[in-house]
């Protein structure tokens, strides 16, 4: 039996949203949860980024915790343009706990910084965007 792994998701692989599809084969089990950082707007899809700005607020981000076989990570990686450390990389990939339950931790995957795109207002992209999208409307 291949090696089991968990991944936080926060923004466009969460299910209804536009990249579902890349993770959705994979999962094994799901669960809620709360991670350290806070979310930018990167048009379609967010970005989480844990900054001295997310940790001065003390931001947290919900999301899920996803259990996938160790190989989903490659389809992830594809999706998220990591290619592996000391390489240039649009999200890093890196470990993570939950901030209610301990015994949740995996990979996520992050910017360094904002890259200038503008901070989300909620704490879960879901929200965000289904707002975003109706305002956008005529």
């Amino acid at each position: 039996m291949e090696t089991m792994i968990r991944v936080f998701i926060y923004g466009s692989l969460l299910p209804g949203e536009h990249n579902h599809h890349v993770v959705e084969r994979y999962v094994h089990q799901s669960e809620f949860g709360r991670i350290a950082g806070r979310l930018v707007d990167a048009g379609s899809y967010p970005a989480l980024v844990r900054d001295a700005t997310a940790i001065q607020r003390c931001a947290a981000t919900r999301g899920q915790w996803i259990t996938v076989p160790i190989s989903a990570l490659a389809s992830l990686d594809e999706l998220e343009e990591f290619f592996g450390w000391e390489e240039t990389n649009d999200y890093e990939r890196i470990w993570v706990r939950d901030l209610e339950r301990s015994d949740l931790e995996g990979w996520v995957y992050v910017w360094d910084t904002d890259r200038g795109c503008p901070p989300v207002t909620t704490s879960y992209w879901p929200d965000y965007y289904a707002a975003k999208q109706r305002r956008s409307r005529p």
